[in-house]
């Protein structure tokens, strides 16, 4: 006997379709998440990306608020049922989670669950993640489970959307990987051309100087002003160069989107959680858009390599008139005043050099065992 599924389900497939265009995985992930326990009638339901490392590089939830999201702690480890369905690629549909031999416990403010319908999501052979749902809300048969054969095949058709969504992300990092590279290197090659004639030139008028200073004082003064002005020109050469180096993906999507993006990409790649939130901010001129990029960049580079961060979050808001880009890590910190070597090695310094180029202040603050919140300020925006 077929069934249709409900015209719910319908409505969301279209929602989906439309915003897998958009490649804002983490809101189609969250979509599909809330679609699966609303057209399951599910107190719970959350989706997990499998990370190298035994933990998870995305987990959505939906159904735990964001205090009891807090209070669970850091983000569950590849094990007991989850394992399971991410290395066994097959449907898991229990009347009681925790009474099934592979059930290893909750920590303490984990909400408690009891039937379970867990299904992994394919692409191809791969298992990329799995999709779950605990507690529907139902009657329940006498010691049997309240999801039924319908609600698996619901789930299997979100599962096939949440697979779509992550290839489609995964491909748009390749190709935008890609990009870069052959950018780069068509650039460096004609960085190096330009400036090597610049450089080349300006070696050999500072070594006619130099071979003049005593023997032709007035000839040994005009060859140095041309020391100047070809070291003027190769300066030039470089900054144009640098002007075409800013991202591409700048110019077309805008800050937001792309730090949006590059932090997507962030928070998929390493452990710890990265996280972004924009409030009311406007385009702003390119320069400064560069410089805050560059900032975030550096600073996320720190959090996520240097300080062994669980989390860090990246704001960008509207101050007054202004604009203000926030980076808070809960890594190992260290001691901003004692920090001649780690604030070269920090890349501080050309930290503070990038916001006081477009008028800009940058502030940090820090302590060991503390974390670190880096601040950038520009007017206008």
């Amino acid at each position: 006997m077929s069934h249709s599924p409900p015209s719910g389900l319908a409505a969301v497939s279209a929602a989906l379709l439309a915003m897998s265009r958009h490649l804002e995985m983490r809101d189609v992930l969250k979509t599909i998440v809330a679609s699966a326990r609303d057209l399951l009638d599910a107190e719970y339901a959350a989706l997990g990306v499998p990370d190298d490392h035994g933990g998870f590089a995305q987990f959505v939830v939906d159904g735990v608020s964001d205090e009891q999201w807090k209070a669970i702690g850091p983000l569950p480890r590849q094990h007991g049922i989850l394992a399971a369905m991410l290395h066994e690629a097959k449907p898991q549909r229990l009347a009681d989670v925790r009474k099934d031999p592979r059930f290893e416990g909750w920590p303490d403010a984990h909400p408690d669950m009891s039937d379970f319908l867990g299904l992994p999501i394919r692409d191809g052979d791969e298992i990329i993640g799995a999709l779950f749902l605990a507690n529907k809300r139902c009657p329940k048969p006498q010691g049997g489970c309240g999801f039924t054969a319908q609600d698996e095949e619901l789930l299997s058709i979100l599962a096939q959307h949440a697979a779509i969504a992550l290839t489609n992300a995964r491909l748009y990092e390749r190709s935008r990987e890609l990009t870069i590279v052959e950018e780069r290197s068509r650039l460096a090659h004609e960085l190096h051309d330009a400036v090597n004639q610049k450089l080349f030139s300006l070696r050999l008028t500072a070594q006619a100087a130099a071979a003049l200073v005593d023997r032709d004082p007035v000839r040994a003064k005009g060859e140095l002003q041309q020391v100047a002005a070809l070291a003027a020109e190769a300066a030039d050469e470089l900054r144009a160069a640098v002007v075409e180096l800013r991202p591409a993906a700048l110019d077309e999507d805008g800050l937001v989107a792309t730090l949006r993006t590059q932090i997507q990409v962030l928070d998929r790649a390493h452990t710890a959680r990265v996280t972004f939130e924009s409030l009311g901010v406007r385009a702003m001129p390119a320069a400064q858009e560069e410089a805050l990029l560059r900032v975030s960049q550096e600073a996320l580079h720190n959090a996520l390599r240097h300080s062994g961060a669980d989390q860090v979050d990246v704001t960008l808001a509207r101050r007054g008139s202004g604009t203000v880009l926030r980076i808070t890590d809960d890594g190992s910190g260290f001691e901003p005043t004692a920090t001649r070597q780690a604030g070269r090695h920090l890349g501080l310094v050309s930290m503070r050099d990038r916001a006081s180029g477009v008028g800009g202040t940058l502030t940090v603050e820090s302590a060991p065992g503390k974390g670190t919140t880096i601040e950038m300020e520009v007017p206008g925006g």
